[in-house]
């Protein structure tokens, strides 16, 4: 069952204060990004966040499951109206991604 696009679209609203948002679509899903950052995967209306060390100190409660059959688990965010709670752990995911990028590219 693919995602609805409204839903992708207030999930992207949600988040704003977070940064640059935008979404792409995917083998029928959507992948969001975050100040170029891919972050995130909607999948069957649902919000799945990449898990990072950084993301579980401060999420440790957040449920953990796999986006579709045969991915890594994801943080599964199901109150996707708490806006607040949905900004930090995009922010923190997206530092924690940017980091990790920069230290690969210097290798």
């Amino acid at each position: 069952m693919a995602s609805h696009p409204d839903f992708v679209n207030f999930i992207a609203e949600q988040l704003r204060e977070a940064g640059a948002i935008h979404s792409r679509k995917m083998f029928g899903e959507y992948g969001l990004y975050c100040d170029n950052v891919f972050f995130a995967v909607i999948c069957d209306d649902q919000f799945f966040v990449k898990i990072t060390p950084q993301g579980e100190a401060a999420f440790p409660d957040l449920p953990k499951a796999p986006p579709h059959e045969g991915a890594k688990d994801s943080f599964l965010v199901e109150d996707v109206e708490d806006r607040e709670r949905m900004t930090e752990l995009t922010r923190i995911t997206c530092e924690a991604l940017r980091k990790n990028l920069q230290k690969k590219r210097r290798n």
